[in-house]
């Protein structure tokens, strides 16, 4: 389609494979059915590639020289914010037979996106999306008006071979997460006023019981605070890498 436009004692980063993609670094994560590539461009945005398909979360030329970067499969996108949804990045990345999946908030400015509320699901090429909620409980734009509200965003739970990968976009540690099942790989949000302290990120990982915990869109927030909060939790490996 084309657009219009537990402890891992001591956490150990070397366990993943660190590769420099450029201005990139990427990790290789073995799956039931191959290997799944992921290059941390910045911010909240994501490069996937698994089984021949390349598969963007959040693209935003902000963050990132994209130029050298391959054209989309499969587009994410959370939500409507600015520093999540790039329309001209998205219409650069796309083919006629990229697919993008995206809000309904994010629909009228493409043309024939796959639209997913929380709750929602499709499979697109063997890989199976789930659109799960994302939104604050705490952090407010002003009284009674919180910078994500119930219902406007997504987070997504994409699987490849047998791993399930949950990528939270803009959220808190909402009562949600206790019910997404076995996650293999996460990417949760840490940064404020608009997502997670480090304590609420520690908070969701219990929640999660990811066995690898991947802290994104962390703007100016300390990462390193993230490790000793759950040195105690069995099975969660914290890995930070480079996201500017």
């Amino acid at each position: 389609m084309k657009s219009f436009l537990g402890v891992v004692l001591p956490v150990l980063l070397a366990a993943a494979p660190v590769e420099n993609a450029g201005a990139f670094e990427t990790d290789t994560l073995p799956t039931s059915a191959g290997d799944l590539k992921v290059a941390f461009i910045g911010h909240s945005s994501l490069m996937f590639q698994f089984g021949g398909k390349v598969v963007y979360s959040d693209p935003v030329g902000q963050y990132g020289d994209f130029s050298g970067l391959p054209k989309a499969d499969l587009i994410l996108v959370s939500h409507e914010h600015g520093d999540h949804f790039d329309t001209k990045l998205i219409e650069r990345l796309s083919t006629a037979k990229t697919k993008i999946v995206l809000t309904p908030l994010c629909a009228p400015k493409i043309q024939g996106g796959i639209v997913l509320k929380n709750g929602g699901e499709t499979t697109i090429d063997g890989i199976r999306i789930e659109a799960v909620a994302a939104y604050n409980l705490v952090h407010m734009r002003s009284p009674g008006k919180p910078f994500h509200p119930k219902g406007d965003g997504n987070g997504y739970i994409v699987t490849f071979g047998d791993q399930r990968v949950y990528i939270a976009g803009d959220t808190e540690n909402i009562p949600e997460m206790k019910g997404l099942g076995k996650i293999d790989i996460a990417f949760l949000p840490m940064n404020l006023p608009y997502t997670m302290t480090p304590e609420m990120t520690a908070d969701a990982a219990r929640m999660v019981r990811p066995r690898i915990l991947y802290p994104y869109h962390t703007t100016d927030t300390d990462t390193s605070k993230l490790q000793p909060l759950l040195k105690d939790e069995k099975g969660i490996e914290v890995r930070i890498r480079r996201m500017p």
